[in-house]
């Protein structure tokens, strides 16, 4: 049986998981319910839950918070939220699970049923809870998930990302290329408004690392690595701005 927790400021939104918990959900038990972040880091230091169903915004805190008070605890946890642009980037780059107030049953219910998956264990989600709590402030790591499992990894060490099919290769400034289980346009996204610009339909280059641009049609963009990615016409204009706007 999986012992939850609930901490939401909204009491409608805490009864529409629960509901959908005790209608849907047989392995699930709430073992209890919190209305902020001090009464939630009380429950969950006393029920020492499996999982967390998290709201982010709260009268005397934010679901951060929440997190960076019980680091000592092991749970998973899986965020229950109104839409709010940081705070979702932040998730998303910690590759922690989220829903969308308002809560779509089959969403919570597909969240709750992954909980048991591989890369779920409690240490993996601690490693991503760690990557969220370190971009709170500022976007330093990002989690991918990989056939193996899942790499923390520092973004400013990440040098170009490049299509595969429905995957993305990830190449790094030590030289080494990681092979990722997304697509690029989900990187596209994620890592719009830092130092990345989608330069062609196949490639996303950080614009720190760039050495030189070669005119041409398009152009081609000669990395400090040595590896050299093309330009494409429509997206030329786009690039020769950011790099400018340095």
């Amino acid at each position: 049986m999986i012992r939850a927790v609930i901490i939401d400021d909204e009491q409608e939104s805490r009864n529409a998981v629960l509901n959908i918990l005790n209608n849907f959900c047989d392995n699930v038990i709430v073992v209890g319910e919190g209305d902020s972040v001090a009464q939630g880091v009380k429950i969950i230091s006393e029920e020492k839950p499996d999982v967390i169903f998290l709201d982010i915004q709260m009268p005397d805190g934010t679901g951060f918070d929440l997190l960076e008070k019980t680091k000592g605890l092991k749970y998973k946890v899986i965020f229950v939220t109104a839409y709010d642009q940081f705070a979702l980037k932040a998730i998303k780059f910690s590759a922690l699970d989220y829903i969308l107030k308002p809560v779509d049953p089959q969403q919570l219910i597909e969240s709750v049923n992954r909980i048991k998956e591989p890369g779920y264990d409690v240490e993996t989600i601690t490693h991503k809870i760690q990557t969220l709590l370190r971009n709170k402030n500022g976007f330093e790591r990002i989690t991918l998930p990989t056939f193996e499992g899942y790499r923390f990894i520092n973004i400013k060490d990440i040098v170009r990302c490049e299509a595969d099919n429905n995957y993305t290769n990830f190449f790094l400034n030590s030289g080494e290329k990681i092979l990722v289980t997304k697509t690029l346009k989900e990187y596209d996204e994620t890592l719009s408004g830092l130092d990345f610009v989608r330069v062609h339909q196949s490639h996303l280059v950080n614009i720190k690392f760039v050495d030189r641009y070669i005119k041409g049609d398009g152009g081609t963009i000669v990395m400090a690595d040595g590896s050299e990615v093309d330009v494409s016409r429509r997206r030329k204009e786009e690039f020769l701005k950011k790099m400018t706007d340095v």
